[in-house]
């Protein structure tokens, strides 16, 4: 359903006359806001020209840059933000968790290169360096494996507390064998998801928008539902259960973006305990049922605990997924299992395999990579920035959630240990502008803005206030320049409708009442 709903829906775009006004704001608000992004634009391009040249030499001939320009905001606003409001894509160095761009200006790095860093930006020079040093007699060579894979067998199999171990050249890559392990054991053909989780782009596991073909064999569920665990009671076709953990911030919503924040409202929660007793649950109806549950801990994986998620919930998988930090910095995927559920082949149906292979799969310099990482996660020193994680990273979030109270601001943030999310108390028409302010405070974020933030576990207390500081006087501009100009009468569900009748009326083809609605051009 939601893929075709994504299909009929039309692209269409607000004028630069109606663009800071789609609010009802008055006229002299709106004359605010059209000055201040004319401001806000001339100070990006001033601040980085070098940076914002060598990004449209890209703008055609890489198509994830296209991609990711066009969904920074809501749609509607696209040509008047890219032609207006520019951000560089490039960086040329990092200094702990700090980036700098082309043009010398230095940034916190909350994009956390995905989740990757974890460590630091220093720690994984470092490990790429002296993976290097290490695979260097042995170079490229593949088929043999070069001898530090013992090592990391070893490690992963402790970690994870599980037999077996396959490595692969991705996360996604990760998921889909543990995905074809589940149901060539099980020999049942359906695989569970939960609404909104990303396991990847495999068109296997990815449903709805995304996808250009409906995925096959998936049902998407509920997560922490009853009628969920009802379901899973009862079927006999479900092979396995996917779950990324990192939804226990957004329970059956997708991961928050910017370019999705249309109404404003962006909620966020997280409770320890509730979550981890709905995955003690979904164990147990797994369990009763002979149904795999495979945690995809490919984003969170080793930032929680060492032992991953597994030992911070305190809960069992069958299969478990790592990825991102834990190759040291080099692309990696892995895939830890049961030995029953690792085994390819059938001792007794000589052509009855479950086959995956891969050319760069335990490449020596991934594997000297991932030796440093796990190596790192042994170290005592490292360990002690697990404990009491919950309570450091919670008392970071409520010293800044006290401030922008102070000051008024409809902002906050909601925490799962190092990954923020923004919260906008208020709707509003203009919360995605909020990336941009951050970006010249000196904020470097990943593409979808403001949803997620990422730390790296070498920030200081001094780094935190540094960037709390950032953070408040963004958005403290942004109220100034009257961005959270607030109309009584404009509740979340009144933008929604109102973003209907615009999109009835630009597939209709004609311009709506009130507010005008062109249909894109190409």
């Amino acid at each position: 359903m939601a893929l075709r709903l994504a299909r009929l829906l039309p692209r269409y775009e607000y004028s630069a006359d109606e663009a800071f006004g789609v609010d009802g704001a008055p006229g002299d608000v709106v004359a605010q806001r059209r000055d201040a992004f004319a401001r806000l634009g001339e100070r990006l391009r001033a601040m980085a020209p070098k940076t914002i040249e060598a990004g449209e030499a890209l703008r055609g001939a890489v198509s994830d840059v296209d991609f990711v320009n066009a969904y920074r905001v809501p749609f509607q606003f696209r040509t008047l933000v890219e032609q207006n409001v520019p951000l560089g894509t490039l960086a040329d160095e990092t200094d702990g968790p700090r980036i700098r761009d082309l043009d010398g200006n230095w940034s916190y790095d909350l994009g956390g290169s995905y989740g990757v860093n974890l460590f630091g930006s220093e720690f994984y020079k470092v490990s790429i360096d002296r993976a290097v040093a290490r695979a260097s007699s042995l170079g490229m060579v593949l088929g043999p494996y070069h001898p530090v894979i013992v090592d990391n067998v070893e490690r992963l199999r402790a970690v994870a507390g599980l037999d077996e171990v396959s490595f692969h050249m991705s996360g996604t890559e990760a998921v889909m064998q543990a995905v074809r392990l589940a149901r060539y054991h099980t020999g049942r053909r359906c695989v569970v998801r939960f609404a909104g989780a990303y396991h990847g782009w495999w068109d296997g596991v990815q449903a709805g928008p995304g996808n250009p073909r409906p995925a096959r064999d998936v049902y998407t569920l509920a997560e922490m539902s009853e009628h969920t665990l009802q379901v899973l009671a009862s079927r006999h076709d479900i092979a396995c259960v996917l779950v990324n953990p990192i939804q226990a911030m957004h329970p059956n919503a997708s991961p928050p973006g910017d370019g999705s924040l249309v109404a404003g409202i962006r909620g966020a929660q997280y409770d320890k305990g509730a979550y981890a007793d709905w995955l003690a649950r979904l164990r147990d109806v797994c369990t009763a049922r002979g149904i795999v549950l495979i945690f995809d801990e490919i984003f969170l994986g080793f930032r929680l605990a060492k032992g991953g998620v597994q030992e911070y919930f305190g809960v069992p998988a069958d299969l478990v997924t790592y990825g991102k930090s834990v190759g040291g910095g080099l692309p990696v995927g892995v895939v830890c299992g049961r030995h029953d559920l690792m085994r390819r082949f059938s001792e007794t149906r000589a052509a009855d395999i479950c086959f995956a292979r891969g050319t760069f799969n335990a490449h020596p310099y991934v594997m000297t990579a991932m030796n440093e990482f796990l190596r790192h996660i042994d170290d005592p020193a490292t360990q002690a920035t697990w404990r009491n994680i919950d309570t450091r990273w919670d008392e970071r979030v409520d010293a800044i959630n006290a401030r922008f109270d102070t000051a008024d601001l409809p902002i906050h943030f909601v925490n799962m240990t190092s990954v923020w999310a923004t919260c906008f108390t208020v709707p509003g028409r203009y919360h995605w502008m909020y990336q941009f302010y951050l970006r010249a405070a000196g904020i470097q974020m990943g593409w979808i803005g403001t949803g997620r933030f990422i730390f790296s576990h070498d920030l200081t207390d001094s780094d935190v206030r540094s960037i709390s500081d950032r953070l408040l006087s963004a958005a403290e501009s942004m109220r100034d320049d009257g961005w959270f100009w607030k109309n009584p009468a404009l509740t979340a569900k009144a933008i929604k409708r109102q973003i209907l009748r615009e999109s009835l009326s630009a597939a209709r083809g004609r311009v709506s009442s009130g507010r005008s609605a062109h249909p894109a051009k190409a």
